[in-house]
């Protein structure tokens, strides 16, 4: 965990953040579907036209998508992958599978999660529930382990899943690089807790008496946070409660063949750094 800088202001603008994912490396994204996650990184990464990235997300959707549709994505490891609402499935995910051009780990949400636990911990595996019967045991090659302690049970063991990078979207940092998350926090917290550095993206700046008012609120801790970028609105198409909702028309534009580069331009992003 990069535990650096942990007095000084981290914010860099969100070019210089993306820049900072090499190409090959693994990055887990936060959010779910089509809420919080950090969709301005991900089209940044597009824009600098990064290469083989591996993506780890439990319920990932529009990210992942745009990363299989621009070619940036070349493995994956996924629970449930969908464009969620009135959109299905993530059609260029599901191509890009379908042709070869993503390499699919496949997960349930659940033993991603072990995967992700293993590695916040420090263990080599973490058992898992509720796995019995799936082919996702032999898929993966998963062992089940006998309890040690002479129950006569035994439990399925997922491998540790250690990110390079968690990205995480927040209502909230401090100049420091504190975060908060407003409303559930999805699997952002196991996240930042695996992965070796923590990149975020945040609606806003705010004092650090916000922090020291409701401490409990604080989903990662400074030391834990490499660098940060503000973009307000940077979770768009997306939601980010409660700050915006879906911009559904949004979605339903970005999925047209022809508008990549459109919907590109029309991120509010595009239009800050022009600003």
């Amino acid at each position: 965990m990069s535990s650096g800088f942990n007095q000084q202001d981290k914010q860099v603008a969100l070019a210089d953040l993306a820049a900072l994912i090499p190409d090959g490396a693994s990055v887990a994204l936060g959010g779910s579907f089509l809420h919080r996650g950090p969709f301005a990184f991900v089209r940044e990464l597009v824009r600098q036209n990064k290469a083989r990235l591996e993506i780890i997300k439990q319920s990932p959707g529009y990210d992942i998508d745009l990363l299989c549709r621009a070619g940036v994505a070349a493995r994956a490891r996924t629970g449930i992958v969908a464009m969620e609402g009135n959109f299905g499935l993530a059609p260029y995910y599901r191509k890009a599978v379908e042709t070869g051009k993503l390499e699919l780990e496949e997960h349930a949400c659940a033993t991603l999660t072990a995967g992700l636990r293993a590695a916040a911990y420090g263990v080599p595996f973490q058992p898992c529930a509720g796995v019995e019967g799936s082919q996702l045991i032999d898929i993966n090659g998963w062992q089940r382990l006998e309890d040690p302690y002479g129950t006569g049970k035994s439990a399925w063991v997922i491998p540790a899943v250690q990110p390079d990078f968690a990205v995480i979207h927040a209502n909230e940092v401090d100049r420091r690089g504190n975060v908060r998350v407003l409303g559930t926090s999805h699997w952002d917290r196991i996240m930042s807790r695996a992965a070796r550095s923590v990149l975020v993206v945040a609606e806003r700046v705010v004092d650090s008496e916000v922090f020291e008012r409701q401490p409990e609120v604080t989903l990662v801790p400074y030391f834990m946070v490499q660098a940060y970028a503000v973009v307000p609105r940077g979770a768009w198409p997306g939601s980010c409660w409660p700050e915006y909702e879906i911009d559904y028309a949004a979605v339903e534009h970005y999925l047209d063949p022809a508008a990549l580069q459109a919907h590109l331009d029309a991120a509010p992003e595009a239009s800050q750094e022009h600003a």
